[in-house]
């Protein structure tokens, strides 16, 4: 009951704040170009303030552990891999499908993974090695993805050369793309920050965790300003199978292999955070700043977050069950 009640206070809010924001564009506190800018001001800003504040502060040379790291990665990938194929069966248009793919494996890793372990072992240590593993791989893999299915770019050409160009074309945007994504830069300057143990000053440390907060209740407030009942209709079978991968499938397939390497305790409920957790929220802000629609995106984000205080309890009550943590 003690952790069901803690869920429910970490996702509830969460989805609260998106309600908040349909319903304040319905009664016009804002508006569809608020909106937009807020959901411009999460991606270039507060997401990639909030992910530097959460890596500078860590001392990885004492808590490093590469294998834990590698698995962690070597997971991500297999999870792409097979959200990949599974949205191929499901979605035809290839812009939902994009969106399908990385609302599939693409966790609230840093938002609810440190809260999750700190509330049942006091601190947060392998939730920060997790995050190194499978974050940055999430961004960057939804950056290529989203670059490479986007709704203009999903066309055929018959000319052979014509699509040739194109394809190179295509290679430089998306490796521009991925360089110059503000989350990625966010996450590279906070490692290393954190590597070359430069100072943190207290009025520094203060004004960037004061940004940083600023990300989730805009953008979750701006995800559900985004919100279209009726869009996201036409969506629900792409989004219910994607949140179903994210919530059930994957802890399925690889918390068994987690348990067979050895991983206990924290390192165990952090796989099951990476595995297990919400669609992060955002995966909608990059999708709709990236040229989709969002929707497919918004409304895993929304049945993830409500249906995950009841699937990750349910995880957690296996695994305290078989005596893994």
């Amino acid at each position: 009951m003690e952790n069901l009640i803690f869920c429910l206070n970490a996702t509830i809010p969460v989805f609260l704040l998106m309600v908040l924001g349909y319903v304040f564009i319905r009664i016009h506190v804002f508006d569809e170009a608020f909106a937009k800018k807020m959901n411009s001001f999460v991606f270039k800003i507060a997401l990639p303030v909030m992910v530097f504040h959460d890596l500078w502060k860590e001392d990885f040379y004492e808590m490093w552990d590469g294998r834990y790291v590698l698995f962690c990665f070597v997971v991500t990938i297999l999870s792409i891999g097979l959200a990949w194929i599974v949205a191929r069966i499901v979605v035809k248009d290839v812009g939902s499908r994009a969106e399908m793919i990385q609302s599939s494996y693409r966790s609230s890793a840093a938002l609810l993974g440190i809260g999750f372990i700190q509330n049942i072992y006091g601190e947060s240590g392998m939730a920060s090695l997790m995050i190194i593993g499978a974050v940055p791989l999430y961004n960057v893999a939804a950056v290529a993805i989203l670059e490479i299915m986007k709704p203009d770019t999903a066309t055929k050409v018959a000319d052979l050369e014509a699509e040739k160009e194109r394809k190179k074309a295509l290679v430089k945007k998306t490796a521009l793309g991925i360089v110059t994504n503000p989350i990625i830069i966010g996450i590279f300057l906070g490692i290393i920050w954190s590597l070359l143990k430069l100072p943190r000053p207290v009025i520094l440390e203060k004004t960037i965790k004061y940004v940083g907060n600023l990300a989730t209740p805009m953008g979750l407030m701006a995800l559900g300003a985004s919100f279209d009942l009726s869009k996201a209709k036409k969506a629900a079978a792409p989004a219910i199978v994607a949140s179903v991968m994210k919530l059930v499938v994957l802890v399925a397939i690889f918390l068994p292999v987690a348990i067979h390497m050895g991983f206990r305790t924290d390192q165990l409920i952090a796989v099951l955070i990476m595995l297990g957790s919400p669609t992060t929220v955002s995966s909608f802000v990059m999708a709709r700043n990236m040229g989709h629609e969002g929707t497919v995106s918004s409304a895993s984000v929304m049945i993830t977050t409500l249906a995950c205080a009841f699937t990750l309890t349910a995880w957690l009550y296996v695994i305290k069950s078989l005596g893994y943590v």
